[in-house]
């Protein structure tokens, strides 16, 4: 004798919502018979669609793609089906393996940042670096935080915030030298798509733990820097964030550099 499950113990055993069930019905994808006092009971004809569905629905197949392989399927038709499911198989060991590798990155980065003298000025060659901006002022963090995040949002698929070293605010290098104060001209995210580009060359960094307050004291390390080796400041000043509050709320492990391009 047929053995049949009522629509919770289904529920229960494919962990799958009583509506989701009865959606697969009103498509037709299964079709339950009704005991006399109403109640769907499930064959298990129905549980082998079931599991069909739900390994197909893991790896991405849309419903109508299920329905046209439950309604008619051979062997050349289930091969085609295989070979899709090993298709699909493949599309998210690669993504996964992109994922792993900037996991590994992001992991890398924030190392990287702890281990690096503090409060020393360093002398570098840079390539050109390419950048997308929003070329907007700000006064807190606040809205920092706010013009990030509409960065990230360019590409949310490919950038991300916690541990990455590619993100950063321009700083007036007029205002800097002629005012001895700073002032926040725009946010920016280096990548090899970036419309505009922060051109190769020297530039003179310092990397400081702690609150952004310590800025101007940095910049005035670095113009003193600059001025004692007879080098010149020709570019804005970048503040680039090794470990932000996305990373820690501790700001006493808060990294940050300074860079700026001289001659």
């Amino acid at each position: 004798m047929e053995k049949y499950f009522k629509i919770g113990e289904i529920s229960r055993l494919y962990h799958i919502g009583v509506d989701s069930l009865r959606y697969y019905e009103e498509i037709g994808i299964i079709s339950p018979k009704r005991a006399e006092s109403g109640y769907r009971l499930y064959s298990v004809n129905d549980i082998w669609r079931l599991n069909v569905i739900r390994d197909l629905r893991e790896l991405g197949f849309s419903m109508t793609r299920i329905k046209q392989y439950l309604d008619y399927h051979n062997t050349e038709s289930t091969l085609a089906l295989l070979q899709e499911e090993q298709d699909a198989i493949h599309a998210k060991m690669q993504t996964l393996m992109q994922l792993q590798a900037n996991v590994e990155h992001r992991m890398q980065t924030i190392r990287s940042a702890q281990q690096r003298p503090l409060g020393q000025v360093f002398l570098e060659e840079y390539p050109d670096r390419h950048y997308f901006s929003i070329p907007q002022g700000y006064s807190d963090e606040h809205e920092m935080d706010v013009l990030i995040k509409q960065l990230v949002n360019i590409d949310p698929e490919h950038f991300y915030v916690i541990g990455n070293n590619q993100i950063g605010t321009v700083i007036s290098l007029q205002e800097a030298t002629t005012q001895g104060r700073v002032k926040y001209q725009s946010v920016f995210l280096i990548d090899e798509n970036g419309e505009s580009c922060l051109p190769a060359g020297k530039y003179l960094s310092v990397r400081y733990r702690g609150a952004y307050s310590q800025c101007p004291e940095q910049i005035h390390q670095l113009l003193g820097y600059a001025r004692e080796h007879q080098l010149t400041p020709s570019g804005n000043f970048l503040e680039i964030l090794w470990i932000d509050n996305h990373t820690t709320s501790d700001i006493h492990e808060q990294i940050t550099e300074l860079q700026v391009l001289v001659e």
